[in-house]
Order: C-alpha cells, then sequence, then structure tokens
C-alpha cells in the first residue's frame, strides 16, 4: 500500500493537523482549554452516541458519530504532545505493534483451531507482556480490566477472565443450575429483610446471569440495553392506547394494566416481523 496516496492516511493527517491548530496559541479558546481530565465525559458521551447509531442502523448517523469518536483519542494525543509526553505516531505504531505481536496466527506461524483458542492465546501473550513491564510478576490477571466501564460489561470481563484460566462451570446446565441456587438465596435474604444480604445476593444473581450470557455468546450490556428499548417502545404503545380510549394510566386496575401490555406487546412484535 502507498500511504502518500491512500485517501484514508491523507484524510486521517489532515485531521490531526487540524486538532493541531485548534490547540495552538491561535486557535479555539475552549479547545486551548481542555485537558484529559475535562475531556473524560466527552469520551465515554461520543462512545455512546456511536452506539446509538449503530442501534438506529443509520449509515450517515454512524459515519457521523464515528468522526466525533475519531476526535477524542487525537485531541488527547495531541494534549500529550504539546507536554512532550507522546505523539499521535507513538499511540497508533502502538497499537499496530500490538495487533502484530497478539496476531501470530496472521502474522507469525502460530496455528489455532478457532476464536476461542485465539483468545487464549491473547490472554498468554498479554501475560507475557505485562509480567515484562511490571516489577510485581504475580499480578492479578483482573490487573488490565477496567473499573470505570459500566458494571454488567466489566462483570462480562471478569467472568470470561476467570473462565479462560480454568474457573469454569463443566457445561450450561451447571451454570443455569447456580442461577436457580442464587435465586433461592436471595429469596431467603428477601423474607429475612436484610437489606445487606439482599444486596449481596442480588449481585450474585446478576453475576450469574452474566455467565449465562457470556456461555450463550451474548453480550448482556447490549442485551439490556435491547430489552429496555423494547419495554420503552411498548410502553409508549400503553400510553397511545390509553389516551385514545380517554384513560389515565394513574387510575388503570392490575387488569387494564395487562391487557394494555399485551396489546402494546403483539402490536411491537408484528411492527418488528414487517
Amino acid at each position: 500500500m502507498n500511504l502518500s496516496t491512500d485517501p484514508n492516511a491523507a484524510a486521517f493527517v489532515r485531521l490531526v493537523e487540524i486538532i493541531a491548530l485548534l490547540r495552538a496559541p491561535a486557535g479555539c479558546p475552549w479547545d486551548r482549554e481542555q485537558t484529559h481530565l475535562s475531556l473524560r465525559s466527552h469520551l465515554i458521551e461520543e462512545a455512546y452516541e456511536v452506539l446509538g447509531a449503530i442501534e438506529e442502523n443509520d449509515d450517515r448517523h454512524l459515519q457521523e458519530e464515528l468522526g466525533d469518536l475519531l476526535m477524542q483519542p487525537i485531541m488527547h494525543a495531541q494534549i500529550a504532545a504539546e507536554q512532550n509526553r507522546f505523539s499521535m505516531a507513538d499511540v497508533v505504531n502502538g497499537i499496530a505493534d500490538k495487533l502484530v505481536r497478539r496476531h501470530p496466527h496472521v502474522f507469525g506461524e502460530v496455528d489455532v483451531s478457532g476464536s476461542d483458542e485465539v483468545l487464549r492465546n491473547w490472554d498468554a501473550i498479554k501475560k507475557s507482556e505485562k509480567q515484562g513491564h511490571s516489577k510485581n510478576e504475580s499480578a492479578s490477571i483482573f490487573g488490565d480490566i477496567s473499573s470505570a466501564q459500566p458494571a454488567l460489561l466489566e462483570a462480562l470481563e471478569v467472568s470470561k477472565k476467570a473462565a479462560r484460566s480454568g474457573f469454569e462451570w463443566p457445561d450450561a446446565a451447571g451454570v443455569l443450575a447456580k442461577l436457580r441456587e442464587e435465586v433461592d438465596e436471595l429469596e431467603e435474604a428477601l423474607s429475612g429483610n436484610d437489606k445487606t444480604r439482599i444486596e449481596e445476593e442480588l449481585g450474585d444473581l446478576l453475576f450469574t446471569a452474566v455467565n449465562i450470557a457470556r456461555w450463550n455468546r451474548i453480550n448482556p450490556e447490549l442485551a439490556l440495553r435491547d430489552m429496555i428499548a423494547r419495554f420503552k417502545n411498548r410502553f409508549a404503545q400503553m400510553e397511545k392506547a390509553a389516551l385514545e380510549n380517554g384513560l389515565s394510566l394513574e387510575t388503570l386496575s392490575p387488569d387494564q394494566w395487562n391487557d394494555l401490555w399485551e396489546s402494546a406487546k403483539t402490536k411491537t412484535q408484528k411492527d418488528a416481523e414487517n
């Protein structure tokens, strides 16, 4: 590939140069004021807006949001470069080198049987890299899992790491049995009205549910987001139906709520099929 004529490379360089100009003394006052810390919320916000565009299945919106998200790491790299800490080239070359190292089945002579072996190799290589840079060679396998991410995603990553190290149920039936066990323990805690224990048992139940998601290769965060979207859509249908029938939601009986819910559920399922 001739990078000098590659439109992707040229576009990336143009964006890097624009952000450098925005941060320059004669640039934008707002951009010049930003720091790594001040940009934290923007990074999270832009990532979620990309996720929203993906769920909307809107290519134009996704293209726009990916651009907004791309600006964030470039801005951080520019701030670091101004402080002589590292550059955009360091960031890009660092991830490029990492991808080559961690894909010996593509860039080397290693053979793999499938994606599960790819992930095991990835973890082994990653652990070797960490040991080479850390004085504490007995660091936990969870050391690189960020606690800043949503709890469901962190739980999924912890579950994956534990399973790949060998801490795993022998089959899916064992995970389901554990879920039933946790439900029983939660019921017992609820009957005792012990808030501390209820919270603990609820956490155990949620973590086990995450493991069921992992066993079925489902992302629990996305599954919950999809469920929330379905619930909001169905509830909106109930609001509309109640309004059309001159009913107030606050005065509905349990049977009326159930009838509206079932009607909304049927309608949204038909809409999805069409």
